[in-house]
């Protein structure tokens, strides 16, 4: 079921259209009480009285980086480290096992879409580190894109609170993958090194190429209308092969989405697609976009 639309008007009305227009995001009645709390910072930088100045000035005149600031500030980037951990714990006890049985050419490809400040991208990668014997000799590509321009700079740079890595991060796991940095944490270079971080939209995508063995879409689809999932599922589908598995949030699902995706026969809470290839196809797939 698509999330209900307020009748917003005036101010709200503009806002809530920008942020739709830009991500496909219909802001929730769950969302729309926090908006003016969540604009202002932007209020404070643009030295603006209230929200409907804000509106006044995105009406009057295009301000890309003002436009940009906005949908930033009504994006919701929730996210930590190794969230939902039975999904985690899935991914590295039988997913990637299976994908690592399969791969004839010894290349993992896996694309975070929809990855917020990083947290996921990051908690794959350390996993993957983690079993560094397992991956000996292969090539890892994890590409993590997200449209916040704010959320991919913050990811890219690594630097977490101590809020951020004490939700979800294990302290093995801190000490071995974090350097202190001034009150917070960086991500090790060999971390950073191991995620191609873009700002991209999945409604004009350009950051991924080829196809993946692992996508990851969670919490992204319910912010969306039917039309807009369906168009997600479509890119999803189109950069997949014949046993790429995708994983969704625990509130998503591909039933009445089109027909891409099928519930996984093996790992549960998983999709795989719908029309398989003939086998010995992954491995020698194309890797152009």
């Amino acid at each position: 079921m698509a999330p209900p639309v307020p009748m917003f008007e005036g101010a709200a009305r503009i806002l809530a259209g920008l942020l739709e227009a830009r991500t496909g995001q219909a802001l929730s009645e769950g969302r729309a009480w926090r908006m003016e709390t969540a604009l202002r910072p932007v209020l404070r930088q643009y030295k603006l009285a209230d929200m409907d100045e804000l509106a006044a000035r995105l009406t009057r005149k295009s301000d890309p980086r003002l436009e940009q600031d906005v949908v930033d500030a009504l994006l919701n980037n929730e996210s930590s480290f190794f969230r939902d951990l039975q999904i985690y714990d899935m991914i590295h006890r039988q997913i990637l096992p299976t994908i690592h049985a399969q791969r004839a050419d010894r290349t993992l490809r896996i694309w975070s879409a929809g990855c917020s400040t990083g947290q996921e991208a990051y908690s794959l990668a350390i996993r993957l580190r983690n079993d560094a014997a397992r991956w000996s000799g292969w090539r890892i590509e994890i590409l993590a894109s997200d449209i916040s321009a704010t959320a991919i700079d913050q990811a890219r740079a690594g630097v977490f609170s101590q809020m951020d890595v004490q939700r979800g991060l294990a302290i093995g796991d801190l000490l071995k993958w974090f350097e202190p940095h001034g009150e917070d944490w960086r991500a090790s270079a060999e971390l950073r090194r191991m995620i191609d971080f873009r700002h991209d939209n999945l409604f004009d995508a350009k950051a991924p190429t080829g196809e993946y063995d692992l996508l990851l879409c969670r919490n992204v689809l319910l912010y969306f209308s039917p039309e807009r999932r369906q168009a997600v599922l479509r890119l999803l589908g189109r950069h997949s092969h014949a046993r790429t598995i995708l994983l969704l949030g625990a509130g998503e699902t591909v039933i009445g989405q089109g027909d891409d995706f099928i519930a996984h026969p093996e790992f549960r809470g998983a999709y795989a697609r719908q029309v398989a290839l003939p086998d010995g196809a992954i491995g020698r797939t194309r890797r152009t976009g």
